[in-house]
């Protein structure tokens, strides 16, 4: 029993797995970007080679160096636990090392020493970033025995930007006196104490270090590094308390999370988005624009409006865009639309449209008796603009990103909203207004037809007057027919 107790410590399973298959592809695609896995190759201070992962921008920027987070894994892990880290961390700008421990994974080694001699090989890989020139700030997120070796080595080196400790112990010999009464062995505390002396010996004759210099709580005091504490609530292995006594204790400025779950459970969403935040703060990645970034879209709020996967939201913000250049461009006429607030969801901007609609067909009326022949051409005009603009685009989402990636079942992220509406869309926001509008469009139809009678425009006036009617009536046969399209493609879309 003494010698399963002693691999339980220093001889946990050892992780075995295929690079190419459980790591990220040489080249692959997040959220939209590109990324690379460069494979390496480090040499600690013991002799034994580590292989180590670093997920990088593809193509890396040349003049704008970039933050890094070294993940680091538990005792029975490998740098394949990193991969969640990618997917937290690279749309962020903020590139991601990992790299298996000594004695775990494929690097070489024989025993593990639960963050003891782990902090050495943290350190070879923080002076080996810190020689890259395209690598700024460091930051580091340890997973239980990872958690132990970032606050270990964190104490020596201050120049750390900030840590997430997720599942961290307190002290290695209080833990092994809980794990004994965890896994019911029936001995006398005396006896038990007896053994782990006799276990300390064989480790430190094996491994090569003390179980009684693994102390957390001796070095929280001493570090003063921003750090992020995360511990599930159903921890039975290493329980909540231990990260509560580190937290106490810590020097730095620091913040804890509590989550439901076990040891070894997936983390939930909000934790993920936790510690992005965290790592985005503290480290200041560049903002790195890409082909997408600039689009004034970006910063519309859908509000509650629900569009399918299918449909083309940029559409709908290039019409809302659209609307609002009409609307500047017709402040100063009083038969113009309502004015449009840039801080309006796509809810209410489309209240406004349907406004606008109810408002284009008298006026549109108007202008055919102006001139007959200018008036079919731009109807057939209208009609080119908008089967152009309503061509059908599916959505490029890779299904393998985030939303997928993280283990979380509990809600779906917030940036893969539009893939969870059920291929649904609300219409009810178009509905009310074309109700309310009815009366009012008999009555703005006799105002404008009591205007022809009384007044005639120049002919100068004509055509700005016109140019404004074929405006408003191609953005809303755009919409209509966006919104009509989609239904067609819901019916008859093929299996």
């Amino acid at each position: 029993m003494i010698d399963q107790f002693i691999n339980f410590v220093i001889r946990p399973p050892r992780a075995e797995y295929n690079p190419d298959q459980y790591l990220w592809e040489s080249d692959f695609t997040l959220a939209g970007r590109k990324y690379q896995r460069q494979d390496l190759e480090l040499r600690n201070q013991r002799g034994h080679t580590l292989q180590c992962s670093h997920y990088l921008p593809s193509p890396l920027p040349e003049d704008t160096p970039l933050p890094c987070v070294i993940y680091c894994h538990g005792n029975s892990g490998c740098r394949a636990d990193g991969n969640e880290a990618a997917v937290v961390l690279l749309p962020s700008n903020i590139t991601v090392f990992t790299l298996d421990f000594s004695g775990s994974g494929l690097s070489d080694g024989a025993y593990v020493s639960l963050g003891w001699h782990e902090k050495d090989d943290l350190k070879v890989v923080v002076s080996y970033l810190r020689s890259n020139k395209q690598i700024s700030c460091i930051g580091l997120w340890g997973r239980s025995m990872g958690a132990v070796t970032s606050l270990l080595y964190g104490a020596e080196d201050p120049s750390i930007a900030g840590m997430v400790l997720d599942s961290s112990f307190s002290n290695l010999f209080d833990l092994m006196m809980e794990l004994v009464d965890v896994y019911k062995i029936r001995l006398p505390k005396f006896t038990v104490k007896v053994a782990v002396q006799f276990m300390r010996r064989v480790i430190q004759k094996k491994a090569k270090f003390d179980i009684m210099d693994l102390n957390c709580i001796q070095v929280a005091p001493k570090t003063f590094i921003p750090a992020l504490f995360g511990h599930a609530n159903d921890d039975k292995f290493i329980q909540p308390h231990h990260s509560d006594l580190i937290f106490q204790s810590y020097a730095g400025d620091k913040n804890i999370i509590k989550f439901d779950g076990d040891h070894n459970s997936s983390r939930p969403q909000f934790y993920y988005d936790s510690v992005s935040i965290f790592f985005y703060n503290i480290l200041n990645p560049p903002q790195v624009s890409s082909a997408s970034s600039n689009k004034p879209e970006k910063y519309y709020d859908l509000g509650d409006l629900k569009v399918r996967a299918g449909m083309d939201e940029g559409l709908l913000y290039e019409i809302i865009a659209g609307l609002q250049t009409v609307d500047a461009d017709a402040a100063s006429s009083s038969s113009g639309p309502p004015g449009i607030s840039t801080t309006k969801s796509v809810t209410e901007l489309l209240s406004d449209v349907a406004q606008v609609a109810g408002v284009i067909d008298p006026m549109v009326n108007q202008a055919n008796t102006l001139d007959g022949d200018d008036a079919s051409e731009m109807q057939d005009k209208l009609i080119g603009q908008s089967e152009e603009c309503c061509s059908y685009t599916s959505s490029n989402r890779e299904s393998w990103g985030r939303c997928s990636s993280l283990g979380s079942n509990d809600e779906p992220p917030s940036d893969c909203t539009l893939a969870y509406s059920n291929h649904e869309m609300t219409l009810e926001v178009l509905a009310t207004p074309f109700r309310n509008m009815q009366c009012k469009q008999t009555e703005l139809a006799k105002e404008e037809k009591m205007k022809k009678m009384t007044k005639k425009a120049s002919t100068d006036s004509k055509k700005p007057k016109r140019d404004k009617f074929e405006k408003l009536e191609a953005l809303s046969q755009r919409l209509r027919s966006c919104i009509l399209k989609r239904v067609n493609h819901r019916r008859h879309r093929s299996s």
